[in-house]
This record gives structure tokens, sequence and C-alpha cells, in this order.
């Protein structure tokens, strides 16, 4: 469905033909069984440490720029894709509006961890660690 390493404008190649929210890091697709991850350094300036811990898992952290974060929304659409017969497809930004296609992804376990939101005030994170499918 998408070419790894590909260049995906966000919103005409993906938004606009598949849906999810354009504005959040993770956008489930209402019409199609589709969860799309984005990740970008920028997510540093939120508290999100995304980024490989190994050949074939990403470490990817949930969505939530204040307080503490809590397993619903796209946080509980990256947990239950599988049980929801959704794809969860990673993608890397690579310039204004532009991400690079990175591959699919299965769920494999969260964690809670510590840690600064947006106002660098102390919260609960989810942090996913995913496994490449291909």
């Amino acid at each position: 469905m998408f070419e790894i390493g590909k260049i995906y404008h966000r919103r005409t190649d993906l938004h606009s033909k598949y849906g999810g929210n354009p504005q959040s890091g993770i956008a489930p697709c209402a019409n199609y069984p589709i969860v799309f991850l984005f990740t970008s350094p920028r997510g540093e300036e939120h508290g999100y440490k995304d980024g490989w811990i190994s050949d074939t898992v990403f470490q990817y952290t949930g969505e939530g720029q204040y307080g503490d974060m809590e397993l619903t929304r796209g946080n509980l659409a990256i947990q239950r894709h599988k049980e929801q017969g959704r794809e969860l497809h990673l993608f890397q930004r690579y310039g204004h509006g532009l991400y690079t296609y990175v591959g699919e992804f299965e769920y494999l376990k969260h964690e809670i961890r510590s840690g600064d939101d947006t106002d660098q005030n102390r919260r609960k994170m989810i942090v996913f660690y995913l496994k490449k499918c291909n």
C-alpha cells in the first residue's frame, strides 16, 4: 500500500485519501483499517522521545502534550489495533508537510514512564514498543 522510503505529503497523499486527524501524531482512519503514526524530532519539545531501540523495535511516545497520558483515543487505537483489524503505519517527518514512510508495525507492549510535558511539568507518559512487520 505504501512504499518504504517514499516521501508522502501528509495532507494530500494520506489524509485526503484515507482520513484521520491531520493534526494528531496518532491518526486512526474512519473508513480504512489503518492507524497512521507520525514522528518528528520536533516532538522532543513536548517530551516525546521516539526512535529505534533495536533493528526491529521502535519506541513511540503516546499522544497528549499536557498532563498525564491516558490509554484513550489514539493511544488506545495503538494498543488495540490487532483486535480491531487495523494496521499501524509509521511515517517520519522529512520536511514541512512531508513524511517518509518507515513501514508497518505491530504493538508489542507499552510502559508508563515519568517525563515532562510541554510546560515542563512532570507527568506520566505512555511509551509504546512497536515491532516492524516487514
